[in-house]
């Protein structure tokens, strides 16, 4: 889901099904299976996420964050090679494959707040195969749509206001849900934070609220320091 884009009301695609979401952290991957606070200073730390890197380096500004491509077998096959010291991935990919015992570290969502729509997936159909739609309803977890609509609804509000990498993370349970955004500097320094709770159908009403808040916080000053990066 989080590598989907938001689509426009125009667009001939549209999100059909929504399973049940996935474990929404970030997860380690280190040599040796060390933690996080463990890494010896100028470790390379693997990952291509600006929101990764940016809460890295808010955690650990000795560490040395790298891009890296490739798919989860390959990026942990990196690690074992040497190529890197650690790389951060998604638990629900690690899980999805069966290999959760590669995990080091299970980071915690307070330091590491997950991409809108983290360990969800997104089953697209055309918007005019109405058949089709409805075959893949029998899939439909209603409160991971919930959660990912109004995750989705705070990177179209933000994207709209300022360009810089957004965690978001909203989780239903009955008719209520609860809500937290944020964005960082580049440098992980800075961090603003929004945070809501209520009624699931006032969802949208308050991802947009959240996000006019973090705008309202200084999101646009902050987007000067990602500048360098959206060049």
């Amino acid at each position: 889901m989080k590598d989907i884009p938001v689509f426009e009301k125009s667009s001939r695609l549209v999100i059909a099904s929504v399973p049940e979401r996935g474990s929404v952290a970030d997860v380690l991957v280190s040599e040796g299976d060390l933690l996080l606070k463990n890494l010896k200073k100028g470790s390379r730390i693997g990952t291509s996420s600006l929101l990764r890197v940016a809460q890295l380096r808010r955690m650990r500004p000795d560490l040395n964050p790298e891009p890296i491509r490739g798919n989860v077998e390959t990026r942990i096959q990196k690690v074992d090679n040497g190529e890197f010291d650690a790389v951060v991935l998604a638990e629900a990919g690690l899980a999805r494959l069966g290999i959760t015992e590669r995990i080091s570290e299970l980071l915690p969502v307070e330091d590491f707040m997950p991409a809108p729509g983290q360990g969800a997936l997104a089953v697209v159909a055309r918007r005019d195969d109405v058949k089709m739609i409805d075959v893949l309803k029998s899939i439909e977890h209603p409160p991971t749509r919930a959660e990912i609509e109004v995750e989705r609804e705070l990177v179209r509000i933000l994207e709209g206001g300022c360009k810089v990498p957004v965690g978001a993370l909203a989780r239903a349970h009955g008719d209520q849900i609860k809500i937290a955004a944020c964005i960082f500097s580049i440098d992980g320094k800075e961090k603003l934070l929004a945070e809501r709770s209520g009624l699931v159908q006032d969802g949208l009403m308050l991802a947009r609220e959240m996000g006019e808040e973090l705008i309202e916080k200084g999101a646009k000053k902050i987007e000067e320091s990602w500048r360098t990066v959206y060049v």
